[in-house]
């Protein structure tokens, strides 16, 4: 893998400003970009290398510190008890219309970037599966990728609003989003001709994230080649 370039973003709001980290691919040009959304854990090595595999794919990766309004730059392990506590705590607190905001202003930066193309993905894993369908509701990204989005079952009444394509990974075992959750899912999305859900069975919650306890290689390779696909057919 090429190593991409990394540097840091500040998106202004209406309240402050807030930084992302950004992987460019190493060779010049333009491309499009893909906001990568943190799990409860912050933007730690985990996102990090998401990004920068993001960048060495032909994209722009921008990962912005959702957690900026209570604890800037924090980074957190799911191998550390306090840290899955302190994560937990801050994932209860957290206020997802603030957020959805948030990726809207880092959205609208993305656009108009350095070697931007102006397209603009949205990905997220875990907190960050729910805040992509939530922005998909309500931004103007051009397409979404979530994973696993816990609490994604209670915010269906919003599907209708969802205008972009939208690729959805469900883990079938997900300790976090059970059988009832995943069907209500389902039969939310399967209506709209641009979203299309998968189901890995017997994975759990975060069996994407590389080093997770539960990564799994193959499904989350899988997972991935069809993000890859989807966002190859729907950014360039």
């Amino acid at each position: 893998m090429r190593n991409p370039m990394s540097e840091q973003l500040t998106v202004t709001t209406a309240d402050r400003s807030f930084d992302c980290y950004v992987a460019r691919p190493d060779v010049g040009g333009t491309y499009p970009v893909i906001v990568v959304l943190q799990e409860i854990f912050g933007v730690n090595g985990g996102i990090r290398s998401i990004a920068d595999n993001y960048a060495a794919k032909g994209y722009i990766a921008v990962a912005p510190d959702l957690f900026w309004r209570t604890d800037p730059g924090i980074q957190l392990s799911e191998a550390n008890e306090a840290d899955v506590a302190k994560a937990f705590a801050m994932y209860q607190a957290y206020d997802f219309d603030h957020g959805v905001q948030d990726i809207a202003a880092t959205i609208s930066a993305a656009r108009t970037m350095e070697g931007s193309t102006g397209k603009v993905g949205v990905t997220g894993y875990c907190l960050g599966g729910l805040m992509t369908y939530l922005a998909a509701a309500r931004t103007d990204g051009d397409a979404f990728a979530a994973y696993y989005g816990g609490g994604t079952d209670q915010y269906l009444h919003e599907a209708k609003h969802i205008g972009a394509p939208l690729l959805y990974h469900l883990a079938g075992a997900d300790e976090y989003i059970g059988p009832e959750a995943q069907e209500q899912i389902k039969a939310a999305l399967e209506d709209k001709a641009d979203a299309e859900v998968h189901v890995y069975p017997g994975r759990d919650h975060a069996f994407a994230r590389p080093g997770g306890s539960h990564y799994d290689h193959d499904d989350a390779t899988l997972a991935n080649s069809r993000s890859d696909e989807f966002f190859a057919r729907t950014l360039r």
